[in-house]
């Protein structure tokens, strides 16, 4: 019983709101035909105002749209672009795989991108501009993944870091690194791109979110028991 007075009250206000708004409608239509002489210019801007505005924020509105869904497929279509299987990359030459390395760096940002690998590459192959500003220096060894990088081709990387006036230096690698080699690059700020990281680097993640988790990712004894499996050795 109580439920059904209250829903009466209810409906009995929002009757008494439509009354209000239909006399406040009412009252108003009244006054524009009284008064139309000296307000349908008033009217007549306001409305055409009021289109203006609808269809600038409706233009506005579709634009925003269609930049974003073309920024989204241009990102797919790079990282698309960007992929091959490690497979493909190890049957890549040194040349190819260096190519590959700038544009990943290209699809993540980096600018000024260009590759200087050759007979005198000072030690680097790939240099560039991270996307904060950072400059940076790569080593790209397309190496079999059977082969093991070792401490002193990240000693030359180093050099070329200093060559370059580098802030950045990166050694990206189609195989593993020797423990000491890992140890040395975590030690003087090198971004060890190991096989691993490489295959993550290259299915879309981005360059600078490998250096969380820099000098990891190669696994223990049972991981590395594994890779000798797998590549013959």
């Amino acid at each position: 019983m109580a439920g059904r007075r209250r829903g009466a009250a209810a409906r009995r206000r929002r009757a008494a709101r439509l009354k209000v708004v239909a006399a406040a409608g009412g009252l108003v239509l009244v006054l524009l035909v009284v008064f139309w002489s000296a307000v349908w210019l008033y009217v007549t801007g306001a409305l055409v105002l009021g289109g203006v505005g609808a269809v600038g924020w409706w233009l506005w509105r579709t634009d925003r749209l269609v930049r974003g869904r073309d920024r989204l497929w241009r990102q797919e279509e790079a990282v698309k672009a960007g992929h091959r299987t490690l497979a493909e990359v190890d049957a890549m030459t040194g040349t190819e795989f260096e190519d590959l390395v700038a544009r990943l760096c290209r699809r993540d940002g980096c600018t000024e991108i260009r590759r200087v690998g050759g007979a005198n590459d000072n030690g680097a192959d790939v240099v560039g501009r991270l996307p904060d500003g950072r400059t940076m220096v790569i080593q790209c060894k397309r190496y079999a993944p059977s082969s093991t990088i070792a401490s002193r081709e990240l000693r030359d990387l180093l050099g070329a870091k200093v060559h370059f006036g580098a802030d950045l230096a990166v050694f990206v690698t189609t195989t593993r690194f020797s423990r000491p080699s890992e140890r040395f690059a975590v030690q003087h700020g090198i971004l060890a791109v190991h096989r691993d990281h490489l295959g993550l680097w290259n299915n879309g993640a981005s360059l600078l979110s490998l250096t969380e988790v820099n000098g990891r990712g190669q696994g223990d004894s049972r991981h590395r028991a594994r890779w000798k499996r797998a590549y013959g050795r």
